[in-house]
């Protein structure tokens, strides 16, 4: 944290109405200040690099660049930034990617405003805040087989309506080569067919199929 006396924060969320929201409550606090809202990734990184906060709230769905884009960018360059993941999407996945991108903290929108007090001044005092429900959804994680970025762009073709030859033709292998990893990624998620391969990493956030 800076030497600063106060708690120097950065909003970034795409809903005005939240970034308002979360200001109102965190100025009401004799050490914490807002210096900045954002309300894209990219936005967030500028003001980051600018005000250079010491704790960043960052919701991880917003337009132009992810907040995990932004989450690795910013911690790319700033290996002790404070990043708080805040979500409304409960799947492990989401919050899996936000961890794993260099954030220091994951809270749920719907928390209450002293569970986010209390994450935002042990964060900024350099220590990691989970909560028990994001550590359950990481455990969860954690114990799920992966799949490879191979298989991922081949669930991506699947989830567009491609046949195997024609996944083959895009990725440039075999059709044998995009059976082997369609019966990989039917094994690891536990399904049964194509199509519950789609619903599963839909449900779970593996996958944006906007």
């Amino acid at each position: 944290m800076n030497k600063s006396i106060l708690i120097r924060i950065l909003v970034a969320d795409d809903h005005p109405v939240v970034r308002k929201g979360l200001a109102a409550i965190i100025d009401r606090e004799l050490d914490m200040t807002i210096v900045g809202q954002a309300g894209d990734g990219y936005e967030a990184i500028e003001i980051f690099r600018e005000k250079q906060p010491d704790v960043v709230l960052m919701d991880l769905r917003m337009p132009k660049l992810s907040g995990v884009a932004a989450i690795k960018i910013i911690c790319g360059e700033s290996e002790n930034a404070g990043i708080i993941v805040l979500t409304t999407y409960d799947n492990d996945e989401n919050i899996y990617r936000g961890i794993k991108a260099g954030a220091k903290g994951c809270l749920f929108k719907d928390t209450e405003p002293d569970q986010l007090l209390e994450a935002i001044r042990t964060v900024a005092y350099g220590k990691q805040y989970i909560s028990p429900v994001v550590a359950g959804k990481l455990k969860e994680r954690k114990n799920q087989p992966q799949l490879s970025d191979r298989e991922l762009e081949t669930l991506q073709l699947i989830a567009k309506g491609k046949s195997n030859q024609e996944i083959a033709t895009i990725l440039h292998i075999t059709e044998g080569t995009v059976k082997f990893h369609v019966n990989n990624i039917l094994a690891k998620l536990q399904v049964r067919d194509r199509t519950q391969a789609v619903l599963t990493v839909m449900n779970r956030g593996i996958l944006d199929f906007r």
